[in-house]
């Protein structure tokens, strides 16, 4: 039985009045007990076990439980302290972190604990690293191979910052995937590939998405699925110097998937990345302006996802910069395919924000007094700060517009090219030790103005 998603409602009071709002989210038309039932929402809070911990994930799970119920707090995004009075989670639990949230509050309304059914998911980093696939026959690596959840992507999806419900589409989408094929739905009469197709520009965060994903979902599903691989798929290499042998290393690298995930307790991700690589459109091969093997690669690489469909325990998650230049057949196969394109103002806004608060903590920005107190506010309720200013903080009104500025300037920036510019604007300031945030964001907007005036037409 798979983890209940954290989108669920469960109904549990049909006689109270209810009220759902523009978003779907469901408010009760009396002020109810906590003793009383009531609907619930299902939020996912996420237990990270520290490296040294044996305990059984089952017992930390129960303790959490056990926790929350005693907290009666509002539930919002972000970190839980661990109780430093209850020895048993203080030994075991490095950080406990509240998730989802913002799938059900808008408005700036808040969850009350009243409203909430935690889903407690338990886990522990492995520190192994990527294990690259060794082949004797003198070929380079074909995949690169990760244990999830893995130390090395630890906070890579809540760093990543896109339009409003991308990155809940994605675990929505793998949810409803891996629950289809758990009950049984014949795949004769509704048709689901398990594949997503992420495309867009370079420097959009499409590989640090799907890896983040597969993070995301080895920690979601573990209950289920207890073991969880990644395999990154070097696509390159599987393009041999003798023709006619690519087909057949694409054919030896699926043979090895497939005996993955003949493991019925192990959820196996496959990432290839830019996938017009191996599925150049066979269209341009026939033509002539593509060489007869990347039909035999083509068709090797179909056929082997097809296999793969029988499989209830894997998901191919692929990323290309030339849509196009997919073969028709591929892009058919995939369910979701998403563009992900350049930052909008808000997501800019969030992302660079993000940076200042991390440069902050850091102590490399610090020059104002409880500097490390500054709390920027999110696009948000952004609007709202900046049409109060008589009850704001003028410090913080100040940065706030600073802010927005810089990110203004960075139209047509990539993700990629944002998460560099703070250290670019550090890099050019005369004096690198002890400025204050105000400094730095005009020194940033000066460099982002720079780094537009230098991108390719």
């Amino acid at each position: 039985m798979s983890a209940p998603s954290p989108m669920e409602i469960s109904l549990q009071n049909p006689q109270d009045k209810e009220i759902p709002d523009q978003n779907g989210v469901i408010a009760v038309d009396s002020a109810p007990s906590p003793s009383l039932p009531h609907d619930k929402v299902l939020v996912s809070v996420e237990v990270s076990l520290k490296p040294s911990s044996t305990a059984r994930i089952d017992d930390v799970r129960s303790a959490v439980e056990r926790m929350l119920e005693k907290r009666s707090l509002s539930y919002t995004d972000g970190p839980v302290p661990v109780p430093p009075d209850d020895q048993f989670l203080t030994e075991n639990v490095q950080r406990i972190c509240i998730c989802d949230t913002d799938e059900w509050v808008q408005n700036h309304e808040i969850l009350l604990f009243w409203q909430v059914k935690p889903v407690v998911h338990v886990f522990q980093l492995s520190e192994e690293g990527a294990c690259e696939d060794v082949s004797g026959d003198g070929q380079p690596s074909t995949f690169n191979e990760w244990i999830l959840p893995a130390k090395e992507f630890d906070g890579m999806w809540e760093s990543l910052i896109y339009e409003s419900g991308l990155k809940q589409r994605l675990l929505r989408y793998a949810a409803s995937a891996l629950l289809f094929t758990e009950k049984g739905v014949n795949p004769f009469l509704v048709s689901w590939n398990r594949i997503v197709l992420l495309h867009g520009p370079p420097g959009t965060g499409k590989t640090s998405l799907c890896k983040a994903l597969a993070q995301k979902l080895s920690i979601r599903f573990n209950s289920r699925y207890p073991q969880c691989q990644l395999i990154e798929v070097n696509a390159h290499s599987l393009f041999s110097k003798w023709f006619s042998e690519s087909g057949k290393l694409v054919a030896k690298l699926f043979q090895k998937i497939q005996e993955m995930v003949e493991e019925e307790n192990n959820l196996v991700f496959v990432l290839i990345d830019e996938v017009e690589s191996l599925a150049a459109a066979r269209k341009a091969a026939l033509s002539g302006s593509e060489p007869s093997d990347s039909i035999r690669v083509v068709n090797a690489l179909l056929t082997q996802l097809d296999k793969l469909k029988s499989a209830p325990n894997v998901i191919i998650l692929t990323t290309s910069n030339i849509t196009a230049a997919i073969d028709i057949a591929f892009v058919d196969r995939a369910d979701i395919k998403a563009y992900v394109g350049p930052p909008t103002l808000q997501a800019r806004y969030e992302i660079l924000r993000s940076c200042l608060q991390e440069l902050i903590r850091t102590g490399i920005l610090s020059n104002f007094e409880d500097c490390e107190s500054l709390m920027l506010p999110n696009y948000g309720s952004l609007k709202e700060k900046l049409n109060m200013p008589e009850v704001q903080d003028a410090r913080t009104l100040h940065m706030c517009k600073l802010l927005l500025e810089t990110a203004e300037a960075c139209e047509g920036l990539s993700g990629r090219s944002l998460r560099k510019l703070p250290f670019l604007g550090h890099a050019a300031l005369a004096s690198p030790y002890g400025c204050d945030p105000s400094k730095f964001l005009s020194t940033m907007i000066d460099t982002a103005r720079r780094e537009r005036s230098e991108l390719p037409d």
